[in-house]
């Protein structure tokens, strides 16, 4: 496969026509880290050989090979024998972010994962799983449906939310991410394109690309959903599939009105367009609002995503996919690729925690709503120049950086005691330097310890770019 390649004079113009800031090399360096980070140079770009950037910079050839040299030792681009100097993006660059700690004894503090602690009661839910365990120990194990017993609670909580379910329309996945996969291997073909909101869940991204699919990117606003503006795009690009986020949306916190539910819904039927709801995040409602209808109600052919991981505990790997009855045996074909079943002991559990769910969520919520809460009046008071919108629901809030600092806030976090996600990687087509995710999943006291190293981290970082010009910090 043939990769990528970018021109100096591309490069040039997308560092600008700042002076350079003394040493030139780590300066020139810390550019082209953001350029990476930012997606705006791409994973396995080839870079300018160092004579044709040294002189589209105006800069000699050995400060260019001593950029390169930085980047190469921070991870962000990579040397091939005989071939230059290729960029390493994000994605790759920042996995210790994404993959977390190595060690929970580093004193690490993780922002970067929107999954909860354990909810009260879920020990007692192990307990009496383990007591139903011997009537599947009898069995092979394997069971790539999953088990009744959990499809039957699922589909009676679809029912009680007004979304008529039967067992034969739910399929066990190993999470909610297993399930995307699922779906994409079975309804895609190499090429078929799916729309997505920019900014949306980033793991999505990456598995609807891993199967081929070319992603149509509709704009996202503070002020959530433009249906006439989706509907004109799906008229422009007649995408396979589309996918949703309707209820606290990830990364932007926006709940979908109901009158955009009911349009869209009318968008995607007129134009036979597939829609993954992923409703994820749907229960961590934290203001006491009435819970939303099911996106998916009135059309026959939508699919949703579920999760126990966001409401009861992360490291539930137990999601479901609710689909029409006669796509469940393909999905079920397609899952075998990936695995053959979900662990049924986890399955008990999870069967065992939506039996006495209300009382459960009542317990989460209200941790989760105190933990919100501190965290956005501790981010006011630390970090004032920082902007949000408060969220009814979900597991984070979506910062507005006053400057396009946030993939070096992310590359530099880890010296300062912490793991944070660049927006950009929120982004199908690149942006979100201006933006970053925080989750609230953590403890209050944890949470002030944060938002203390946030502020020292900000300080270096906006000095930094301040001085050197061209990043249009705000106050």
């Amino acid at each position: 496969m043939t990769n990528p390649w970018i021109s100096a004079a591309r490069v040039a113009r997308l560092l600008g026509d700042s002076a350079w800031a003394s040493p030139a090399y780590q300066d020139l360096a810390e550019r082209l880290r953001l350029l990476i980070v930012d997606g705006r140079i791409g994973h396995h770009t080839r870079l300018p050989s160092e004579r044709e950037l040294a002189t589209a910079l105006s800069l000699s050839r050995s400060t260019i090979a001593a950029a390169y040299v930085d980047l190469r030792e921070r991870g962000y681009a990579e040397a091939r024998r005989g071939s230059g100097n290729y960029a390493i993006a994000a994605a790759r660059a920042e996995s210790t972010a994404l993959l977390g700690s190595n060690s929970p004894d580093d004193g690490l503090i993780e922002l970067t994962r929107a999954a909860p602690r354990a909810t009260p009661g879920l020990m007692l839910a192990y307990e009496r799983a383990i007591e139903r365990l011997p009537a599947v120990l009898g069995t092979t194990g394997y069971e790539p449906h999953g088990l009744l017993t959990l499809r039957e609670a699922i589909a009676d909580r679809y029912r009680s939310r007004g979304l008529p379910t039967e067992p034969g329309q739910i399929l066990i996945t190993s999470g909610a991410l297993s399930a995307i996969a699922i779906l994409a291997r079975c309804l895609l073909s190499r090429g078929d394109r799916v729309l997505v909101d920019a900014p949306t869940y980033p793991n999505a991204i990456d598995a609807f690309r891993q199967h081929g699919a070319r992603l149509v990117a509709q704009p996202l606003g503070d002020d959530g959903w433009d249906p006439d503006a989706i509907e004109f795009l799906v008229r422009q690009t007649s995408p396979r599939l589309a996918y949703q986020i309707p209820d606290f949306h990830n990364p932007t916190g926006h709940l979908m009105p109901a009158g955009q539910r009911s349009r869209l819904r009318e968008v995607f039927r007129e134009h036979r367009v597939t829609m993954i709801v992923d409703e994820t995040m749907t229960e961590l409602l934290l203001d006491g609002q009435p819970e939303p209808g099911p996106m998916a109600a009135g059309l026959t052919d939508a699919i949703t995503i579920g999760s126990a991981s966001k409401v009861f505990w992360g490291g539930l790997r137990v999601g479901w996919i609710r689909a029409p009855r006669s796509l469940i045996r393909p999905l079920v074909q397609s899952r075998i690729a990936l695995d053959l079943g979900t662990a049924p002991l986890e399955q008990l559990v999870v069967a065992e925690l939506l039996r006495d769910s209300s009382t459960l969520l009542a317990l989460q919520r209200e941790r989760l709503a105190e933990q919100r809460d501190h965290l956005i009046a501790t981010l006011a008071d630390r970090l004032p120049a920082w902007t949000l919108t408060r969220p009814t629901g979900g597991l984070s809030v979506w910062v507005s950086l006053p400057g396009e600092l946030s993939g070096r806030l992310a590359a530099n976090a880890e010296r300062h005691g912490l793991l944070l996600t660049p927006g950009s990687q929120f982004f199908p087509d690149g942006g979100g330097e201006r933006r970053l995710r925080i989750a609230y999943t953590l403890p209050t006291e944890t949470l002030t310890e944060a938002v203390d190293r946030l502020a020292a981290l900000w300080a270096e970082v906006a000095a930094l770019g301040d001085s050197r010009g061209g990043l249009s910090l705000t106050a």
